[in-house]
């Protein structure tokens, strides 16, 4: 049984090489690639693979909303996020977002292939070192919307600018960022953004 894989990476070299490595098995075809979340969910749409692989952090859409959108639609590839971030944080969500296999990009060759292989029979495949300690953190406190305005918020965008993209008035746009701040007990938006980001939160 032939396993149909599509790609989600947003740096180019890291994605001709997996897809070059992955095409050396067999018992795999590499069916598309996308360098975006969005395009991604598209090609998920157009091509059904078998198995999605993805990075967490791309531009438009991040890996775990790519995860997140697929259980939503209720569209049948499973999910295997490759990344370099380790942190219990990502792990959680991203097994809250239907996520089946969570592998690190320093992961050998034949552990990749095991884990699409066993994820592609219905299992799940952590990485053994993130395994132990995923649920060891503290519990997210954030919403997604709060989320999603912190994150552009550490990318430098002024209320208005977050406004305009999440089409919410700038009043409600400050809310959120008040209330992630409040939870986060940080002095400002810029460090409650970092104080997240290094918890794995966005």
């Amino acid at each position: 049984m032939t396993i149909r894989i599509l790609l989600a990476e947003d740096q180019n070299l890291v994605l001709g090489a997996m897809a070059a490595l992955l095409r050396l098995e067999p018992d795999f075809d590499v069916v598309g690639a996308a360098t975006n979340g969005r395009e991604a969910l598209a090609l998920c749409e157009e091509l059904a693979p078998d198995i999605v692989l993805t990075d967490i952090e791309m531009p438009l859409m991040t890996g775990l909303e790519l995860a997140a959108q697929l259980k939503e639609r209720r569209l049948p590839p499973k999910v295997i996020v490759v990344t370099t971030f380790g942190r219990s944080g990502y792990l959680r969500r991203a097994l809250e977002a239907g996520v089946r296999g969570y592998l690190l990009k320093d992961a050998p060759v034949d552990a990749l292939a095991a884990a699409i292989r066993a994820v592609h029979g219905g299992g799940r495949a952590i990485a053994p070192e993130l395994a132990l300690e995923s649920w060891s953190g503290g519990a997210d406190p954030l919403t997604e919307r709060e989320r999603q305005v912190l994150r552009l918020a550490g990318e430098g965008r002024t209320s208005a600018d977050i406004a305009r993209q999440v089409q919410l008035s700038e009043g409600t746009v400050r809310n959120y960022l008040s209330e992630a701040i409040s939870k986060l007990n940080a002095a400002n938006r810029v460090e409650a953004y970092r104080m997240a980001r290094d918890a794995g939160w966005l």
